[in-house]
């Protein structure tokens, strides 16, 4: 898998339109990580269905693509049932009911249903106001909002390089399953997976060797071209000016 299509499993490459592509990709980054940061202390049900509404609002305003946004939110969702099977069998508090001998405690069950609304909430947002910008703009408004460049850079490589790593990790599982493995819980299969783990380690470092060569063979020096950034223009300061009166509304229903 090439690296364009390995950000594309994670980031909407090129496709940055609608009404939220006219915003500077800085402002966008601060938006997405000023509300992620308010969400993590909502708790009251107005709140969070307020906080929900928005980010539906503004992933449609952003143009989602619909099958790659369920996808993310299949991929989350999973977790998410074992977190709402589970929490109110443990967490101790008022009892609902009794299930198979256990019992099912009404703190246990408000506390799944707020993480699983908050989880939703923010990845909806995050991948609105991020995913279609693309690895190359969003590295560019980190180090615009004051995020070192080598770090930005290698946050970019680092997405880039994900699937090729989980492409060679299914090639050595093909080659093991060719062989007749097959996992159990016995001495051999945890040997076993763990050379699987030491040879995907090897063959990463080797590809990433490689790429180095790559990068020297044209040019890199060591150092990576300063990221342009443009001046702030109408779009960006009438979100500004919206940004924040959202916030405000959310925290008024979180703690009036």
């Amino acid at each position: 898998m090439s690296g364009k299509a390995s950000a594309a499993a994670i980031f909407a490459e090129n496709r940055d339109t609608g009404p939220l592509a006219a915003i500077d990709p800085r402002v966008r980054l601060v938006a997405a990580i000023s509300f992620l940061v308010l969400l993590a202390t909502l708790h009251s049900a107005p709140a969070l269905a307020a906080a929900l509404m928005a980010a539906m609002v503004v992933a449609v305003f952003a143009r989602l693509p619909l099958g790659p946004t369920l996808r993310r939110l299949t991929a989350v969702e999973g977790f998410l049932l074992f977190l709402l099977l589970t929490l109110p069998l443990t967490m101790p508090g008022t009892e609902l009911f009794r299930l198979f001998g256990l019992s099912v405690s009404e703190e246990g069950v408000n506390r799944a249903i707020v993480i699983i609304v908050r989880v939703n909430a923010g990845v909806l947002m995050a991948a609105a106001l991020l995913s279609t910008m693309g690895t190359m703009r969003l590295a560019g408004a980190m180090n615009g909002i004051g995020v070192p460049p080598r770090i930005a850079h290698l946050f970019q490589l680092t997405v880039r390089y994900i699937a090729v790593f989980h492409e060679e990790y299914a090639r050595l599982r093909r080659a093991m399953r060719a062989r007749g493995f097959r996992a159990g819980s016995n001495r051999h299969s945890w040997r076993s997976l763990g050379h699987l783990l030491g040879m995907l380690v090897l063959r990463s470092a080797e590809r990433a060797e490689r790429v180095a060569w790559a990068m020297r063979a044209r040019g890199f020096s060591g150092s990576f071209p300063a990221f342009s950034q443009r001046r702030l223009e109408r779009p960006d300061y009438l979100l500004l000016l919206v940004w924040p009166a959202l916030l405000l509304a959310l925290a008024w229903l979180e703690f009036s």
